[in-house]
Formats: C-alpha cells, sequence, structure tokens
C-alpha cells in the first residue's frame, strides 16, 4: 500500500517561496498503477522526487506498507525523460547499475528481463549506439530488474516519435502485467493516461492538489484506440481538465 496524506512541497526560486504541492492525498494499492496529470507547473515532478528521496523538505505523510518512505529502506525505480544512462557502460552494465549500487549479486532475471524488452542482442553496445527508444527500453530495464517497490516514471515517452511512443506504452505495460509493481505515470498526455493508468489522477493548477481521481474503465482492453468507450472517457477527462485549469 502506498499512502500519501496531506503533502505539502514548498521550494525558494530566486525572487520567491513557490508553493508546489499542497493537501495532497491518496492511497494505492500494492501492484496498482496510477496516471497523474496535470499542467505545466503543478507539481508533478516534484511528487516524484519526494517518493524517490531527491526532495527530502516536505510536510505530510509518505508510507509504503506503513513505513516512511526511504530510498534506503525501500527499492524505488525511476525512469526519466532523459533516461539516465551512463554513456561509459554498455547495455547490460547500465540494467544492473540498480543492483550494483545497493551491493547485490545478479540471478539471471537481468537476462529474462533485457529479452523480454528486445534487449538481448544489444547487451554489449553503448548508449551512443541505440536509438532513443532503445535507451529507453534500457531504462525501463534497469527498473524492472530492480524488482522495486515502487516505480516512478516522469514523461519517460515523451521525446519519442507518435509510433515509437505507442509501442513502448504496449511493451512497458505488457512487462508491468507480469510483474505487477506499484507504478505512478506522470503524464501530459490524456491518451497517454487512458492507456498506462488503471486510475487516473487529476491535478490543479499549481499548488498541485488532486482534482479528481477517475477509474479508468478501459484500462487493458485490447484495441483500447479503437473502442468507443476510449472516445468517452477521453471526453470525459478533457472536460474535468477544462473546467478544473481554465
Amino acid at each position: 500500500m502506498i499512502e500519501i496524506k496531506d503533502l505539502s512541497v514548498k521550494y525558494k526560486s530566486r525572487k520567491e517561496e513557490v508553493q508546489a504541492l499542497s493537501n495532497l492525498s491518496f492511497n494505492m494499492d500494492a501492484g496498482d498503477i496510477y496516471a497523474f496529470i496535470g499542467p505545466s507547473g503543478c507539481g508533478k515532478s516534484t511528487l516524484l522526487h519526494v517518493l524517490s528521496g531527491i526532495v527530502k523538505d516536505y510536510t505530510g505523510t509518505c508510507n509504503i506498507n506503513s513505513e516512511k518512505i526511504d530510498a534506503k529502506l525501500h527499492r524505488i525505480g525511476l525512469v526519466l525523460q532523459n533516461y539516465g544512462l551512463l554513456p561509459w557502460k554498455s547495455v547490460y552494465e547500465n540494467a544492473v547499475l540498480g543492483l550494483k549500487i545497493k551491493s547485490e549479486k545478479t540471478d539471471g532475471y537481468e537476462n529474462y528481463i533485457l529479452e523480454r524488452l528486445g534487449l538481448g542482442e544489444l547487451a554489449n553496445r553503448y548508449p551512443k549506439e541505440l536509438s532513443g527508444g532503445q535507451k529507453q527500453r534500457v531504462a525501463i530495464a534497469r527498473a524492472f530488474i530492480l524488482r522495486p517497490d515502487l516505480l516512478l516514471m516522469d514523461e519517460p515517452f515523451s521525446a519519442l516519435d507518435a509510433i515509437t511512443r505507442e509501442e513502448m506504452q504496449e511493451l512497458f505495460l505488457n512487462i508491468w502485467k507480469e510483474n505487477k509493481v506499484s507504478t505512478i505515470f506522470i503524464t501530459h498526455s490524456v491518451e497517454e493516461a487512458l492507456c498506462l493508468g488503471r486510475k487516473i489522477v487529476i491535478l490543479s493548477k499549481r499548488p498541485g492538489s488532486i482534482v479528481e481521481i477517475i477509474d479508468n474503465k478501459v484500462f487493458g482492453l485490447d484495441n483500447l484506440r479503437n473502442r468507443d468507450e476510449y472516445y468517452s472517457m477521453s471526453k470525459k477527462i478533457r472536460k474535468t481538465i477544462e473546467e478544473s485549469w481554465s
């Protein structure tokens, strides 16, 4: 269980103190996947920085199974838009980096994940030899190989072209279904939220707070984008966004 209660974050800019998040609260069952969508500057990335341990100055409660979230205690996977790969390390070395940092041995699971993500034959290549989609696969592999308690994804596919982005969404969802890792997925795309979020959390303008949590009735359905329900859900979400962000 992921438990976030009354989370508020302030930070100082050059000229003023900025309230990034305000009294944000939600509970997420273990193995679930939530897609968060909100306007630029509403605190989406700030939320992930708190949950990953990068930002420690906050008020409120952030727990995993009733324990305060701690990157030293819990396994937190973080997948970023810019991949976060080390250019001097191979695909394999980048993929197992999380295990190395925690001084843990590999057990063969890493090879399974690399194969599932189509990276088996690329294991000895370096980031400069990979396409954008391949780099993102390595970043996802590294996160899953860690067997995280919580997986955080910060608009990881937004820099990819439309076709590659859809391929990566489907590939990621297939891997997630096999592993059922508790996942918070940040996106600015309604379509991506519908594809990847079992629940969709709409955030307000800054300071970010929760406007509505929507049960995604089309999550996991085949031929998702060709269904009438998909367009109905999209219309509903866009209406909520228009009303709350105007």
